[in-house]
């Protein structure tokens, strides 16, 4: 190759430049890559256990569409949240005090994995085999989620948490997509050949798994613990969790505002995530394989928004951006509410995947704004605690609305917009610059 045909080398100066600007002194792009795999290998699981297959495979064929299906769907679901809410804080003390939270993160992985395979052996009729590994299951990965988050501070530079959560979150997306991508061709092939749902969908669960074993490896491998031990003593579950409840309102006001207003819009989220499939096939008409392509073009909406807006949020600030993401929420639900032809839904379903990806990676990175440097576990296990919270009362509200209504999907849905109301209300009494301050004054 002469000197005229080599490729230039300066334009890599730009991007590496964009990365260091980004990234906390000793973190290579290789490492970034290593904790966004982690959001890519379990991106699968919610996008076809939780949003798309399993849950209306449940209502659908394993209960075969009672009028108590949804309602036990959520119920265990909430169960699984509630178990989170009061073991997370008590895992996420004990992962700061030891320095072990990649030794957390690799147990509820193997855990989620297990039990998402487990979840092939669910057939019509196997209701108590279905709920029992979907809540554990569900647990497990509550957990790997707090915990991948816990590394989000040791990662990014204060001034780039909105842009970095984003790397995270689209590529995260990307990996659901991948997975629902090849779980809908099987459908595809598998119903023209004739097979029904209680044939292709154990294999689609165990391709899950499998996914999400082999994709979160480089986490394992390559990403590092720099945050050293508290050696803070852990008292029991329930006191740890009344201990760190009240040390957030004498020490930590706005970060306790923050999860109040976490609490509120995530239940909103909790059922977009949890039914948004249920709703699609009952009140829409949509198939099985419409509704996993519906879900599908949701996530290329998430993806773009959580990539493109953490730019905008480390420029505009973490709670500008929120308010926006949540001003969003709102409309969708009413978009959707009143969408009665097909164009509209799909214009609101595009918009809800717009916000997921935008609120939900605003909402880590201003925690890891907030949260104290060597207590990052344990704070984002308390964001975890006001997630769960807002995963046992948004579908479980979901579900009996739609249970006293005589199964009256909309009616259900228009009644979590207050979710995002709340939510945006709440967000209001958040004075981030004053939550900075104060973790700026506990870090010396």
């Amino acid at each position: 190759m002469n000197a005229e045909s080599k490729p230039p080398i300066v334009d890599a100066a730009p991007a590496a430049a964009t990365y260091a600007a980004a990234l906390n002194p000793g973190v290579t792009r290789r490492e970034v890559w290593a904790w966004a795999m982690y959001d890519f290998a379990n991106s699968g699981y919610t996008t076809v256990v939780l949003t798309t297959v399993f849950n209306a495979y449940f209502v659908g064929v394993v209960a075969a569409n009672k009028t108590w299906a949804t309602l036990a769907l959520t119920g265990a679901l909430s169960f699984s949240y509630l178990t989170i809410m009061l073991t997370m804080p008590t895992l996420g003390a004990l992962a700061d005090a030891r320095a072990h939270k990649r030794r957390l993160l690799f147990t509820s992985t193997v855990g989620c994995v297990v039990a998402t395979a487990l979840l092939a052996g669910t057939g019509p009729g196997d209701i108590g085999w279905g709920l029992t590994f979907l809540a554990l299951s569900n647990y497990c990965y509550c957990i790997g989620e707090s915990v991948i988050a816990a590394f989000l501070p040791e990662i990014a530079r204060p001034q780039a948490l909105g842009r970095v959560s984003g790397w995270g979150w689209s590529f995260g997306y990307c990996g659901g997509m991948l997975t629902l991508g090849l779980s809908l061709a099987h459908v595809f092939w598998a119903g023209a050949h004739g097979q029904s749902a209680p044939v292709y969908v154990p294999r689609v669960m165990g391709f899950t798994a499998a996914v999400f074993a082999v994709a979160a490896i480089p986490s394992f491998l390559l990403l590092r613990e720099r945050t050293p031990p508290t050696h803070r003593p852990v008292q029991g579950m329930l006191r740890r969790l009344r201990d760190a409840w009240i040390e957030t309102r004498t020490r930590f006001p706005d970060f306790r505002r923050l999860l109040v207003c976490g609490a509120c819009y995530q239940a909103g989220i909790a059922v977009v995530i949890t039914l948004s499939a249920v709703y699609a096939t009952e009140a829409m008409g949509f198939t099985m394989s419409q509704t996993m392509l519906l879900v599908f073009v949701v996530n290329i909406a998430a993806a773009s928004g959580a990539f493109l807006f953490g730019y905008v949020q480390d420029r505009i600030g973490h709670k500008r951006a929120l308010a926006i993401t949540l001003v969003g929420w709102i409309v969708m639900v009413l978009v959707a509410y009143v969408a009665v032809r097909l164009w509209v839904f799909w214009m609101a379903a595009t918009l809800a995947g717009l916000c997921m990806g935008t609120s939900q990676s605003a909402g880590r990175a201003m925690v890891g704004a907030l949260a104290p440097p060597r207590r990052l576990a344990e704070f984002y296990s308390l964001w975890t605690f006001a997630i769960q919270l807002s995963a046992v009362v948004g579908p479980l509200y979901y579900g009996s609305i739609a249970w006293l209504t005589g199964g009256n999907q909309r009616a259900a849905l228009l009644s979590t917009g207050v979710f995002f109301v709340a939510g945006l209300l709440a967000l209001t009494r958040v004075d981030f610059a004053r939550g900075l301050r104060v973790r700026d004054t506990m870090a010396t």
